[in-house]
């Protein structure tokens, strides 16, 4: 019987094939697109690609039959760097302890209104788009006056929403910024011994857990329009940001306990506004940056570019998510979602690009890969998109709510089953995961809403423009 093989495993028979027979699985010239090729009586879809020696697929096809499931090998062996001990049972950083959106554990609740599940409700003063970040009964927020003079860190008590303090950050220059993306924007993270936070052309900075500046760091002159975003990353003893802009644009690491700068490598990008992530992929280390035209991966150690996938857009935003053994980065105004897999030396635009889609990208949220699918909502239509993540298969596409340019900021989180996008209204929209489109309710929380939640313990921790509330039963 005739069978059609996906480009994957088209790519991993060759892939085989070579190992076995030392030989190049390609002729020189190019087959017409949709050529089909028969190899006893299998056919082969060549989408666009070169010829494939039958005799080297065969033997790929033999060696992949004899092997275990690859696809269960890559998933295992590429992962986001998880948080581990004790800052685990929190959310410690931005999109949590799996550094992208996936929550396991508890009970939360899945409705909400701005009355019903409400559990305290603390009034904020000032601006701010950051995610809150939770440490065992305190949770941690930067902030900014409305005309962007004062920013600082503030603590409040998890238990009953009680503002506890607030530090300032020392005086410096104002950024340029718009409504979407304020003064304070990026996250924070926390090692639960210190705060971190990037404030931009304000520095990098470390607070103690009562308030206290420990150390600051200037990261040199900051020219982004629209300002600065991107939330710094903590990886083992060092922390990380990336800043693109005009001029001077660069990736950087320093001393966590210090802030003594460690490395720091220039970037070739003129704007942005991403937060890198840590990987681990077949036993290395890697941080990931989805920016300006190209998806780039450096060492932690030393700083110095692994690899690079092209493809992206001018201007970046979503992190990237990782599943099935691939990294998946969006960049939106129509820009394409690349699924890639790591690894490798250089430029591999060619090599490591499993699929892409110009389909339902985002511009701000990032997306989020849960079970076999991979969730995105394009913030310029309000079009949710749901694929199929090994293999890029469009499943389904809808609406959430009312059709609004730019109208999503907040990345989605996936929980007991469950898939909750909010848009900037403070409408949440919960999907029940699978392969088909089921809305399950929509909760309205009556407040502007352009932060990411933080859940820990069966609670929602959510930022509106107005307050900071906690949702639980």
């Amino acid at each position: 019987m005739a069978a059609r093989l996906s480009r994957s495993a088209l790519r991993a028979a060759s892939r085989h094939a070579i190992a076995v027979s030392g030989r190049t699985a390609f002729d020189p010239q190019l087959t017409p697109r949709n050529e089909t090729v028969t190899v006893s009586g299998m056919k082969l879809a060549q989408f666009g690609l070169r010829r494939i020696s039958a005799l080297v697929i065969l033997a790929g096809l033999a060696a992949l039959a004899a092997a275990p499931a690859p696809g269960a090998q890559e998933s295992q062996s590429v992962q986001i760097i998880p948080v581990d001990g004790e800052a685990g049972r929190y959310w410690t950083r931005w999109r949590g302890p799996s550094g992208q959106g996936l929550v396991s554990g508890g009970s939360y609740p899945d409705q909400w209104s701005d009355k019903e599940n409400i559990l305290w409700k603390t009034p904020l003063t000032g601006e701010g788009n950051s995610s809150p970040i939770v440490w065992r009964d305190r949770i941690f927020l930067t902030n900014a006056s409305l005309d962007g003079k004062r920013l600082s860190v503030l603590a409040f008590r998890a238990s009953d929403g009680a503002r506890l303090w607030e530090s300032a950050a020392p005086e410096g220059r104002v950024e340029f910024t718009r409504d979407k993306n304020g003064h304070a924007s990026a996250t924070p993270v926390t090692d639960g011994e210190r705060i971190y936070v990037s404030f931009g052309s304000r520095g990098l900075m470390a607070f103690s857990l009562e308030g206290k500046l420990e150390w600051r760091r200037d990261l040199g002159p900051i020219d982004n329009y629209w300002g600065t975003a991107g939330s710094p990353l903590l990886y083992k003893d060092r922390v990380i940001v990336y800043q693109d802009q005009s001029r001077d644009s660069f990736i950087a690491a320093f001393n966590a306990r210090t802030g003594d700068p460690l490395w720091r490598t220039r970037r070739s990008a003129t704007v942005g506004w991403g937060t890198p992530v840590a990987i681990r992929a077949h036993g290395r280390d890697e941080i990931v940056v989805n920016g300006q035209n190209a998806v780039i991966a450096y060492d932690p150690t030393d700083g110095h570019e692994l690899w690079r996938v092209n493809g992206t857009t001018v201007e970046t935003i979503p992190t990237p998510v990782v599943a099935h053994g691939l990294i998946f980065s969006s960049s939106g105004r129509a820009g394409p979602t690349l699924a890639i897999r790591p690894g490798g030396e250089g430029d591999v635009t060619r090599t490591h690009v499993e699929w892409s889609s110009p389909r339902g990208s985002p511009f701000v949220p990032s997306p989020i890969a849960y079970g076999d699918h991979l969730y995105m909502v394009n913030d310029m239509t309000s079009i949710v998109t749901s694929f199929e993540a090994a293999t890029g298969r469009s499943l389904w596409q809808s609406r959430l709510g009312a059709a609004q340019r730019e109208g999503f900021s907040a990345s989605p989180v996936a929980v007991e089953g469950k898939v909750f996008f909010t848009n900037d209204e403070g409408e949440t929209f919960v999907l029940r995961a699978g392969s088909t489109f089921d809305l399950v309710r929509v909760n309205r929380i009556g407040e502007p809403t352009l932060a990411s939640p933080a859940l820990v313990g069966g609670r929602w921790y959510i930022r509106t423009t107005r307050h900071l509330l906690a949702i639980g039963k």
